[in-house]
């Protein structure tokens, strides 16, 4: 797998990979989510590709605090082949390369075997309560 940043190309395979994986929720704008991803730091947001074809991605960003990863998926026909730990290796390695001293994710409740991949990469879980307020509604 090759792993390159996002092109605008990429629009139609990603939101079908995402929504392979269960990634979409309809409160959330995958187009609109993408648009705002490549207005801050757009390198950062890597795509994995297979044949030509994107089958992985990742969307990182660094806020000076703390790095974050966002729509980390995988094919869901071409998963437990590496891809998603190669992904996420690359991500921390960007964020190192930026002074990023700490990465964050998110996982919904009950995702038990997302749970047990980020727990095989060294993620635990920490002692703290994620929490949202929607500012500018996608719907």
């Amino acid at each position: 797998m090759l792993i390159r940043s996002y092109r605008p190309a990429d629009e139609a395979d990603i939101i079908a990979l995402w929504q392979a994986c269960g990634l979409t929720r309809p409160w959330n704008d995958p187009k609109k989510d993408i648009a705002r991803k490549l207005t801050e730091q757009p390198e950062l947001f890597l795509v994995g590709e297979d044949g030509g074809r994107p089958v992985a991605s990742a969307m990182v960003g660094f806020d000076g605090h703390r790095g974050w990863v966002y729509y980390l998926a995988v094919d869901p026909a071409q998963q437990r082949l590496g891809w998603g730990r190669a992904l996420m290796a690359r991500a921390e390695q960007l964020l190192v390369e930026r002074g990023c001293p700490k990465i964050n994710l998110l996982v919904r409740k009950g995702n038990d075997a997302v749970l047990g991949f980020y727990d095989s990469l060294g993620y635990a879980q920490d002692e703290a309560v994620s929490l949202g307020k929607r500012l500018i509604p996608d719907l």
